[in-house]
């Protein structure tokens, strides 16, 4: 492993800078925390629990973590899973412990296949920022605001930041990396610089979602998140609801609509989305939960990416990762995975090119572009066919595939080979080329060996802990 010595500002150990504090740039800090000195940047003052924050307002909505991310994220901090565990998150089966109508059907509830992680993003959060916390080689500097950029158009040397005190002041580094997220303003900061626009591609389907917080029945401590997902091939606007089990004897549920078909924020209305979808399951289910609080709203979903990696002339010391990088509808529930892989991705170029190597940027950039292109294929060939999308239409390729894909998705249905060549894709355990393996295809061509499920596969005693909860309750009460 190259490492270099010193930094090119003499300082006696490297050093690093990431921009943002949340999920992506405490993931970052934990990678480069073994080769550099780590400063994070973060605007906010960060909760010392597992409370709300200023800028995530969407962490009030349905987040996962797909199991590739959460081996990515365990790999960058042994026993975090466990940590997550402990606090009160859910490792989740799929599809066992999952019921889900995607578009093609309901899947059976197999044998474990891949996982998922359920808890409020609040949760996730916190619990790894608790562990860089005590990270001896990672400093968190809160409530700084950062003003530029320091260096060239061939090398980024550091950061321009505003305290909370008002005082300016400039963090050098051996490499930046940005990972401000949404709000990240990584394209004027390299202009400033003199570094070519990286090329810009958007999917909106006018998406927006809604969600509520209930106390869950009791004797539920094990429900299934529950799933109604839309499906695209309708001329209709797409509409899914989602049940997620959360710490706290809590149920999460989200809704969503694409343009034409968006929930609101009314507590009466709520419900009867939920019963309105493809199935009323979700709808049914909460109706024996109680509401702890009004829904809240987000229209913020564009799909959008930026291709850092297309830009010839990259300059060396910084890197973008997460949402800096590409933003996807939540539905799909893939930011947070793409951007641990990408922070594993960054690790294992600075391990082995060393954090000054020439070309190093550029390198990772190209790593990290990887899994953020198989997230926005999954989202975006799906949310261009809503009623009023905005953006480029799939080619003849792409339209290919997309019928292909519906063939998988109804040979899931019935096939457990299918299921699972499925839902390593969509856990980011595999590349979409899984799909088309030789054995695959084949069993996407026969079809389903069983016939389509009518109803959700939800156990008796899974109903009745929801409904059978609400009849003794009553009964007592008449008593």
């Amino acid at each position: 492993m190259s490492q270099p010595a010193s930094t090119s500002s003499g300082a006696a150990s490297p050093r690093a800078v990431v921009i943002g504090g949340g999920m992506a740039g405490m993931l970052a800090a934990a990678a480069l925390s073994a080769y550099a000195d780590v400063t994070v940047v973060e605007r906010d003052a960060l909760p010392d629990g597992p409370e709300p924050r200023k800028g995530l307002p969407q962490a009030r909505h349905v987040h996962v973590v797909w199991s590739g991310g959460a081996r990515a994220m365990e790999d960058l901090l042994p026993g975090l899973i466990d940590g997550w565990l402990a606090a009160g998150a859910r490792r989740i089966s799929l599809p066992t412990g999952l019921v889900s109508m995607q578009p093609r059907g309901w899947f059976r509830r197999w044998p474990e296949m891949q996982f998922m992680i359920a808890c409020s993003r609040d949760l996730l959060d916190w619990v790894v920022r608790e562990r860089v916390g005590k990270n001896a080689r990672v400093t968190v500097v809160e409530r700084a605001e950062l003003l530029s950029l320091r260096g060239d158009a061939s090398r980024v040397t550091g950061v321009g930041v505003r305290t909370f005190d008002g005082e300016e002041r400039v963090l050098e580094a051996d490499l930046v990396v940005d990972a401000a997220g949404r709000g990240s303003r990584a394209t004027a900061w390299l202009a400033q610089l003199g570094v070519p626009e990286a090329p810009l591609d958007e999917v909106d389907s006018g998406l927006t979602y809604a969600s509520r917080v209930f106390r869950a029945p009791p004797d539920t401590e094990d429900f299934p998140l529950v799933n109604v997902q839309s499906d695209a091939t309708v001329p209709v606007p797409g509409r899914t609801t989602t049940i997620e089990p959360i710490e706290g004897g809590r149920w999460l549920v989200t809704l969503s609509g694409t343009r034409g078909g968006e929930p609101t924020g009314s507590a009466e209305e709520f419900e009867t989305f939920a019963r309105g979808v493809r199935h009323p399951v979700v709808g049914e289910l909460i109706a024996h939960a109680e509401p702890l609080g009004d829904p809240v709203v987000t229209h913020s979903t564009v799909n959008r990416r930026r291709f850092f990696e297309k830009v010839r002339e990259w300059p060396e010391g910084f890197v973008a990762i997460g949402d800096s990088v590409a933003t996807y509808n939540p539905v799909y529930g893939h930011g947070l995975s793409v951007a641990a892989q990408g922070a594993v991705a960054l690790r294992e170029h600075v391990a082995e090119y060393g954090l000054t190597a020439p070309g190093l940027a550029r390198r990772v950039q190209r790593a990290v572009a990887g899994p953020v292109a198989t997230a926005w294929q999954l989202a975006t060939s799906t949310d261009i066919l809503y009623p009023g999308a905005i953006g480029k239409q799939p080619g003849l390729a792409a339209k290919l595939l997309g019928r292909y894909v519906n063939r998988l998705m109804l040979a899931a249905t019935g096939r457990p080979m299918v299921a699972k060549a499925f839902f390593d894709v969509v856990t980011l355990s595999k590349p979409v080329t899984a799909l088309v393996q030789p054995a695959v295809a084949i069993a996407v061509l026969r079809g389903p060996r069983r016939a389509l499920l009518t109803e959700p596969p939800l156990t008796e005693p899974e109903r009745n802990a929801v409904t059978g909860a609400l009849k003794e309750s009553g009964t007592q009460a008449r008593g």
